[in-house]
């Protein structure tokens, strides 16, 4: 499997997915094939049999009835749509499919594993505009150190059975692996937009290796 198929989730409106354009390019450039997944749930097994590996990219805010609490009242939430196929995506991924999770796509690996979310980080972060308005900032840890892109204002409060591997310097949840598979990694940044090579196109071109591995 020389160019291993990347299922990458996307957004909708009304009329139209959508999905950014950087997404598709950096996992082009790391050697995979990009595909566009459709909410469609009857598709679910389909896409797990066709994709070697999947991009859950950013997005807005999730709905946290489905994980038995209120939605924060300042919060955009998702699509409720998108958030259902999400959720049951990432359910359905089995530990031998390497995943990338992105900003929103981290959020919901994290609720899914039992975790937590804390919905405003104006409320509780002296320091939340360092993580608003396309705003770079340190990141260390086991996933690696350097400046990332970022544009949050949750974060991950508790991992569930989710280990942390980077966290930023006021001490923000900014990454998580499953220790139990080969590479399902959940960032709070945004790596293609993110010009570090370690913390940016390294993170896709890990993504692409672990498939093919």
């Amino acid at each position: 499997m020389s160019q291993p198929v990347i299922g990458i989730t996307a957004d909708a409106d009304d009329q139209r997915y959508k999905s950014a354009r950087a997404y598709s390019k950096m996992v082009s450039q790391a050697g995979g094939t990009p595909i566009i997944l459709p909410h469609r749930i009857e598709r679910l097994d389909e896409y797990v049999q066709m994709c070697a590996g999947f991009v859950l990219t950013g997005g807005d805010d999730p709905r946290m009835e489905e994980f038995g609490q209120s939605t924060h009242p300042l919060a955009t939430p998702l699509d409720p749509e998108r958030q259902t196929f999400e959720v049951a995506l990432i359910r359905a991924i089995s530990s031998d499919r390497p995943t990338l999770g992105v900003c929103l796509g981290m959020q919901l690996m994290a609720l899914v594993a039992g975790g937590d979310l804390d919905q405003h980080l104006p409320e509780t972060l002296p320091t939340h505009e360092q993580h608003w308005g396309q705003k770079t900032h340190a990141v260390s840890g086991a996933i690696g150190s350097g400046m990332v892109l970022s544009h949050h204002r949750q974060a991950v409060s508790r991992p569930g059975s989710l280990e942390v591997v980077g966290e930023s310097p006021d001490g923000v949840v900014e990454a998580v692996r499953d220790p139990h598979r080969r590479f399902f990694v959940g960032v709070q940044w945004h790596p293609e937009r993110t010009a570090d090579p370690l913390m940016g196109m390294g993170l896709f071109g890990r993504l692409v290796k672990a498939c093919l591995e």
